[in-house]
């Protein structure tokens, strides 16, 4: 064994233990946070957003301040106008909106044009209800004003409803082509017939016997009867019906906005006065 000095076995040593140094931070470095499998996760959950690092100093707490409190420059104030009331508005009336009667919302369209303040009754021909308004209906007709129409609206909620709308519809094509002479006269044998003779009108043929009493031919009959006309006004009926809402009748309807009945006003008389009252709304609005 060959003798060598002391101090190179130390230089030696000390050599030795540098480069194991070395080697072992170069593996590290080249193989940062080892990850435990070579595929990616099936879920990555997003990174929080890095915020930055607060400035050392004394942290001041943030001031919550309510809108009502926060300053508002005067420029940017709005500017509130008076609304002027309408004369609808500032009129009092006697009938209360839902008490005595509905606002249908939105206002929906009217049989007619927007020529008009339009009042509509739902009616059935048998329903004893539209049987006794008639009297009222007729006399508040008689002194109807020049700016109002009144039109019939017949339901069809059943077989037998429909069929009798559909006479209605073909009695006015009927009496505008000059084939039906009195169309109220009609009318109330219409309710005669069914009320007081109780003759039902359950088919189309008892239906054309009926008209026959009034001079209408069979083929003038069968031709209104099937025509356009009656079947788009049928269609247009039961389209006001649904977006009125009416489901009882009689029903009155005002200008598409205003839906109400002898229930709610308290009476046939009642009934007339609220028309009158909200045709008066809708003139002044």
């Amino acid at each position: 064994m060959t003798n060598r000095p002391l101090s190179f076995t130390i230089l030696t040593t000390l050599s030795l233990l540098l480069l194991a140094a070395c080697g072992q931070k170069q593996d590290d470095t080249a193989n940062p946070a080892r990850a435990t499998t070579d595929e990616a996760p099936a879920e990555v959950a997003r990174p929080a957003e890095a915020l930055p690092a607060d400035e050392p100093g004394e942290q001041v707490p943030l001031e919550v301040v309510e809108e009502s409190d926060a300053e508002v420059e005067p420029e940017d104030q709005p500017i509130v106008l008076a609304r002027a009331e309408s004369p609808a508005e500032a009129r009092e009336w006697r009938f209360v909106e839902g008490e005595h009667y509905d606002r249908i919302m939105p206002a929906q369209p009217t049989f007619g044009g927007a020529d008009k303040i339009e009042v509509a009754e739902f009616f059935w021909y048998g329903c004893p209800h539209c049987y006794d308004i008639e009297p009222y209906i007729k006399r508040w007709l008689e002194e109807k004003p020049a700016d109002v129409r009144f039109v019939h609206v017949p339901t069809a909620w059943n077989r037998l409803v429909a069929l009798h709308a559909r006479l209605f519809y073909a009695a006015e094509v009927l009496a505008r082509n000059g084939e039906l002479e009195d169309p109220e006269a009609f009318r109330q044998a219409v309710f005669a017939e069914y009320h007081e003779r109780n003759n039902r009108l359950t088919s189309e043929d008892s239906i054309r016997r009926l008209f026959e009493r009034f001079g209408v031919g069979a083929d003038s009959f069968d031709k209104a009867w099937k025509s356009f006309e009656v079947e788009q006004n049928l269609r247009k009926a039961a389209d006001l019906a649904d977006r009125y809402e009416v489901s009882s009748v009689p029903q009155i309807v005002v200008n598409g906005k205003y839906r109400t009945g002898a229930q709610n006003a308290g009476g046939y008389p009642a009934l007339m006065e609220l028309i009158d009252e909200l045709v008066e709304r809708e003139r002044l609005r």
